[in-house]
């Protein structure tokens, strides 16, 4: 009888036992939570890559819509996509992608190769903003077969694939029409993720695709909830009310944050420049000397800490430090800045004085790049009239309108950002100076010299060649001064402390099907 009992007792100890460790390792797994929110001060300008050409909605593309390869998730490492595999043949001018067969659109409609065709050539034929990167490099696209793609390009690019990893190469929903432009278009691509509900400016909703070739998202159902401004979306991450908080908080948010045990605060040093663009045909700054004169003035370490407390450091170049080719050449031509005494010289020759000072009109945008703009524009404008031979006019616009105002070369300086489309210093250059490139700048800024070199480095096979070249752009930069290169930044997120799977990395781009909540 005692034999029976204990024999119960150990059963009854090993299936508790059991139980326990069942679920103790049902708790460890990540576990699929109904939806992960993501706060941001950014807006989306169009859901079309015919005409997208700002760095969140291309986060969002990348989301729901995929190209024939992409980047491995927190590296600069391109990998097969819709692609399986490519030659290459005639010395680097043709590409040839055998496509696979099980890619689908959120409707389950197959994506073949007339569909990537149609849609890179509904890019060209729009001819937006992102136009150039198809058009500059494209002459043909073919289909060969249903599932066979080959490009034929003006001439051979060394960095080809890292273009076509870009949003204007992904293929598109057939609904997408050939010759128009939709900007709230819902119908999307072949990715991770289907939208599912866009109103804009408050908020979008994407669910995954349950016709998605690859591993399934982490989180089933994405909000992107769209704030105001830095102060409201730091309360929404303090309240509970969303997951993460992406751009963009002020910088003291970030060191008050990491003080929060329910959050995390995780930096990424990143190639996110800042700079202001120059109408180079608007008066009085179509004279050098005053473009010249404005980079002289520029104290960069001032802006850095004093409005963004060390998280950016200063600029000299459009070329971001850590990049190969990058010099400091405005730190070459002006000093580390600021140089008040070149500046007042290079003025004087332009013909102004203290009773003839020059006006000039500096724009911002109040919460595309967070709340610190307006202090941005502020310490800008004291900086340029220490000179004594200044007057600045602060003016803003809200993004859309501001982008507008851009493409449309309506503004005289303007304060922007940019974040990579591939990692490459020709990314930070060729976007920027090449005659017609860079009409969403407004600078209107052509110099023949610098096309040429830029057309000579994209072919150049060796990248000690190509970086000589780079540098002569760089040095006529400095001089033509169509732009004033100002900060580098690192990227900055917050997030709850039972979120996982945040992955940034030079791409600089957030992943949300790598993410998922405990």
């Amino acid at each position: 009888m005692r034999k029976g009992v204990l024999i119960a007792l150990i059963a009854i100890i090993v299936i508790i036992v059991g139980i326990v460790a069942y679920y103790l390792a049902y708790l460890a797994q990540p576990r699929k939570v109904t939806a992960l929110v993501i706060g941001v001060t950014d807006k989306v300008t169009d859901l079309d890559p015919s005409n997208a050409y700002d760095f969140f909605t291309w986060e969002v593309l990348y989301n729901v819509m995929e190209g024939l390869v992409k980047y491995k998730p927190g590296t600069d490492q391109i990998i097969p996509a819709i692609a399986t595999n490519w030659t290459v043949e005639d010395g680097g001018r043709v590409w040839i992608f055998k496509l696979r067969k099980d890619v689908k659109f959120c409707d389950g409609k197959p994506v073949t190769a007339h569909d990537v065709v149609r849609s890179i050539k509904r890019v060209m034929k729009i001819n937006g903003d992102p136009a150039w990167l198809v058009t500059d490099f494209v002459e043909n696209v073919t289909a060969v077969d249903d599932y066979t793609v080959k490009f034929v390009l003006h001439k051979p690019v060394s960095y080809f694939l890292a273009v076509l990893a870009t949003p204007p190469y992904f293929p598109v929903h057939p609904s997408y029409p050939d010759d128009k432009i939709v900007s709230d278009a819902t119908w999307g691509g072949a990715g991770p993720y289907c939208i599912k509900e866009f109103k804009r400016d408050e908020y979008l909703v994407l669910e995954a695709n349950p016709y998605y070739y690859g591993e399934k998202p982490k989180t089933e159902r994405v909000i992107i909830r769209f704030y105001r401004d830095a102060t409201s979306l730091r309360l929404a991450i303090e309240r509970g009310e969303i997951d993460i908080a992406w751009r963009t908080l002020r910088p003291q948010d970030y060191a008050d944050l990491a003080k929060n045990p329910n959050l995390v605060v995780a930096k990424v040093p990143g190639s996110f420049i800042r700079y202001i663009i120059i109408n180079v045909n608007m008066s009085p700054v179509n004279n050098v000397l005053v473009r010249r004169a404005i980079a002289a003035a520029i104290d960069r370490k001032e802006l850095a800490e004093r409005v963004f407390f060390g998280t950016m450091e200063p600029l000299y170049s459009l070329v971001p430090k850590g990049l190969w080719s990058h010099i400091d050449v405005f730190k070459e031509v002006y000093g580390e800045g600021p140089n008040l005494e070149l500046a007042k010289s290079l003025l004087r020759q332009a013909g102004y004085s203290e009773t003839n000072k020059l006006k000039i009109e500096l724009w911002y945008t109040p919460t595309h790049y967070g709340d610190t703009e307006a202090d941005l524009a502020a310490l800008l404008k004291k900086q340029l009239e220490a000179t004594g031979l200044i007057e600045v006019e602060i003016k803003s616009a809200e993004w859309a309108t501001y982008v507008d105002y851009a493409r449309h070369a309506r503004m005289m300086l303007s304060l922007f950002g940019w974040y990579p489309d591939y990692i490459d210093p020709d990314d930070f250059l060729t976007p920027f100076l090449k005659t017609g490139v860079n009409k969403w700048t407004g600078s209107q800024y052509s110099n023949p010299d610098v096309d040429k070199l830029l057309d000579e480095a994209a072919i150049e096979i060796d990248q000690a060649k190509r970086a000589q070249l780079y540098e002569q752009v760089q040095r006529i930069l400095a001089n033509d001064v169509p732009f004033i290169p100002l900060l580098q930044g690192n990227l900055m997120i917050v997030y709850r402390n039972n979120v996982e799977g945040v992955v940034l990395g030079p791409t600089m781009i957030l992943y949300y099907y790598t993410i998922y909540k405990r």
